[in-house]
């Protein structure tokens, strides 16, 4: 790796947040690989590992192949770990968080960042991770749709009534927040519980833009791949403990990680419980590591007197490191 993280001890509770799929724009990364040499190396060393100019796509597009799932998440994570990398370079060491979370793919930027991942690793599971995901939305086409309005466990039970009804696929994909769940499955299963749910009082059921069924039953073939893949990296135990997608509790043991890496690709992302548990912990500053702010929007909704903070170019960066 171009450079290991480096922290030290520090006095504030905090979380270092790390976005997934979707957090994706044209230009991400760019100024922030002009500023800072050490995070232009860790572009460099993804366009070499990947044998194609993965940088080129994050700072000039086109927008089209960036979001493409093969591309979007390999690019996420050199994105994340040159931010991270940008504050070591301002501050000479990053500061000892209290946990690391991460949004789906998110979640191996953020082994990556805590060293239980190495960086070279990450890129090639994400990079992998992504074309499964590919693949097997190619061979079964799925749905995903956004629900708002609802409780979870509103929206919970009217899909595994749906599921019995239409004997499709269809369970939640991730609980993002309060009022806002993403649910996921092949079209029999969706059109029935999204019917429901609108009838059930919801503010709006959307449907996204995708034909990949995350967080489903129907990356079932994928998560049987990518175990191989995941058993075959070296994985250690984090400098500080990660909240797991699925559990929304500390990943604990090398196997407790392999397991989660696995159970996430077909489980639910327990978003709002995660962020809850750091809550109930004690932490009040949540640092999103990557590009946009979409996990700190998240967390206006989950723990509204939380401080917020986005790391996505050089302000955003020089602004944190003044104040560390």
């Amino acid at each position: 790796m171009a450079g290991a993280f480096v922290y030290t001890s520090n006095e504030t509770p905090l979380v270092l947040l790390f976005p997934g799929q979707g957090s994706q724009a044209v230009g991400m990364g760019k100024a922030l690989a002009e500023r800072y040499p050490a995070a232009k190396a860790l572009f460099d060393e993804a366009d070499d590992l990947l044998g194609f100019p993965l940088s080129a796509l994050c700072f000039e597009g086109p927008e089209e192949s960036l979001t493409d799932t093969i591309n979007a998440q390999p690019a996420l994570l050199a994105c994340s770990a040159a931010a991270l990398a940008a504050l070591q370079s301002e501050l000479g060491s990053l500061p000892m968080p209290t946990f690391f979370a991460g949004h789906s793919m998110g979640e191996y930027s953020a082994l990556v960042a805590a060293g239980s991942i190495g960086y070279a690793d990450g890129l090639r599971l994400v990079r992998e991770r992504g074309r499964l995901m590919k693949e097997a939305g190619q061979k079964a086409p799925g749905l995903m749709a956004a629900i708002l309005g609802l409780d979870e466990a509103v929206v919970a039970q009217v899909c595994a009534d749906a599921h019995i009804a239409s004997r499709g696929i269809v369970q939640i994909a991730n609980d993002n927040c309060p009022g806002q769940i993403v649910i996921s499955g092949d079209r029999v299963g969706m059109e029935r519980a999204m019917a429901d749910l609108e009838a059930a009082g919801a503010r709006k059921v959307v449907a996204l833009a995708v034909s990949i069924a995350a967080h489903s039953p129907l990356m079932v073939p994928a998560a049987i791949e990518l175990k191989a893949a995941i058993d075959a990296t070296p994985i250690h135990l984090p400098i500080a403990p990660v909240i797991g997608n699925t559990s929304a509790t500390p990943l604990t043991s090398a196997d407790s990680i392999r397991a989660e890496l696995v159970a996430q690709l077909t489980g639910s992302v327990r978003w709002t419980a995660s962020m809850q548990y750091a809550v109930d912990a004690g932490v009040e500053t949540f640092v999103e590591i990557g590009p946009g702010d979409v996990l700190s929007g998240l967390l206006k909704r989950i723990a509204r007197k939380s401080e917020r903070i986005s790391l996505a170019d050089p302000a955003g960066v020089a602004a944190f490191a003044a104040r560390a």
